[in-house]
């Protein structure tokens, strides 16, 4: 079930530093990447069907055409801000195999004519940062990066704030500009996102992670694994009441019940399986009858009321509350808000303080009532889809566990 393609070199001893990543295969793909023109390397990520892992899941191929069709100076922004709880993928490509996304990095801004990039990396990511600046100089010592360089790429590292928001593109952006990370208002036709007003790409680590091996071996090789419409593999996550919480590579496609029996080792202390919360806590949760038929791709969890998300599986067992679940996950939305639209700050603060009601069973019909219509008030009226996740995520509950929220009911 294990298919490595980005984390091939995990457990290599060292397997961060230069000598051990060049030992490997690392920045191999790069002569391939410049005996092609830059529309051939876009032409081979489209063929691919190389989407987006840090949760959209857009078509990667079709945001480098954008970018490059544009006109001015170009950058190229790697989304290491990994802020979703359920979701610790991209941390273990900055721990044990950095050098896998420079390489990456360097690719992609040769597809795209650019010759700057940014990594912009959680604020609590202290450990990872470091290891990642290391590489990075590493890289600069040894002419992959800068003016020595085949084709000049330059890259700094920004570590964020702690802002949950800032995993959003355009907030983000804000925040690499300086100013308070707000997401913007989105574009009704297709273009790029901006910084300091030139035309950006922004992807998150795994995505620009998976350029060399594309590259190197071509579209085909990619598409052999996973399914016609979510091709490839994905670092799932899986935390929660499993008995080997970690992250495994595994293809797109597989069986949501066998990735959690075999890679996370079953339901911890031989408990039953209640539900899961498949791509990380902002999607909306799945009871256990529900998952029998689930695999992890893009549209068979649409299709059964979730989303694949970043592949951050969250597993509850028969003894968890649903109902302290939920409030657990309410009490980081309401933090996490930026405040910016009003359905979103009140709807997060109000629907946070009515779960206290809940857990101390002092709520009446009258709060579920207001609770389902705090959902909708949040759904589609704000600038991102930061409300709308809330949204989902409190529906999930309701419609499939309303009964243990009636019990608190007086």
């Amino acid at each position: 079930m294990l298919t490595k393609i980005v984390s091939k070199n995990f457990e290599i001893p060292l397997s961060n530093t230069l000598d051990v990543a060049l030992k490997n295969g690392r920045y191999s793909s790069l002569k391939s990447v410049f005996e092609k023109e830059p529309q051939e390397l876009i032409d081979i990520i489209k063929e691919s069907g190389l989407r987006g892992k840090g949760g959209g899941g857009a078509p990667t191929g079709n945001k480098f055409q954008i970018v490059s069709d544009w006109q001015g100076s170009k950058y190229v922004v790697v989304n290491a801000d990994e802020s979703e709880p359920g979701t610790f993928k991209d941390r273990q490509i900055l721990l044990y195999d950095p050098h896998l996304l420079i390489e990456g990095i360097i690719a992609t801004c040769y597809a795209i004519g650019s010759n700057c990039s940014y990594i912009y990396v959680r604020g609590e990511y202290e450990e990872f940062s470091d290891v990642l600046q290391a590489a990075v100089d590493e890289a600069y010592e040894k002419n992959f990066l800068g003016n020595k360089a085949g084709y000049l790429v330059d890259i700094t590292i920004h570590r964020g704030a702690g802002a949950y928001i800032c995993g959003e593109k355009s907030a983000l952006l804000e925040s690499l500009e300086g100013n308070r990370g707000h997401p913007r208002l989105k574009p009704h036709s297709p273009e790029p996102e901006f910084y300091f007003g030139e035309p950006t790409l922004v992807n998150n680590v795994e995505t620009i992670a998976s350029v060399p091996f594309i590259v190197q071996n071509g579209a085909g090789a990619y598409r052999a694994y996973g399914t016609e419409k979510s091709p490839g593999t994905l670092l799932f996550a899986i935390s929660g009441n499993v008995n080997r919480p970690g992250v495994y590579e595994a293809e797109f496609g597989v069986s949501m019940l066998e990735y959690i029996e075999k890679l996370g080792g079953g339901v911890r202390n031989g408990k039953k399986l209640k539900a899961v919360i498949p791509g990380g806590a902002s999607t909306p949760i799945l009871p256990a009858h529900l998952l029998n038929d689930a695999r992890l791709d893009y549209e068979n969890l649409r299709a059964l009321g979730s989303s694949l998300g970043t592949g951050g599986m969250i597993v509850l067992d028969e003894d968890a509350s649903m109902v302290k679940a939920l409030k657990n996950l309410l009490r980081f939305y309401h933090h996490e808000s930026c405040g910016q639209c009003t359905p979103c700050r009140e709807g997060s603060s109000w629907s946070d303080k009515i779960l206290d009601r809940f857990i101390d069973k002092k709520a009446t019909a009258a709060d579920l009532d207001i609770l389902k219509s705090l959902s909708k008030s949040m759904n589609g009226k704000t600038i991102c889809v930061f409300a709308p996740a809330v949204s989902g995520v409190i529906d999930g509950f309701l419609k499939h566990f309303e009964e243990e929220f009636l019990e608190c009911v007086k």
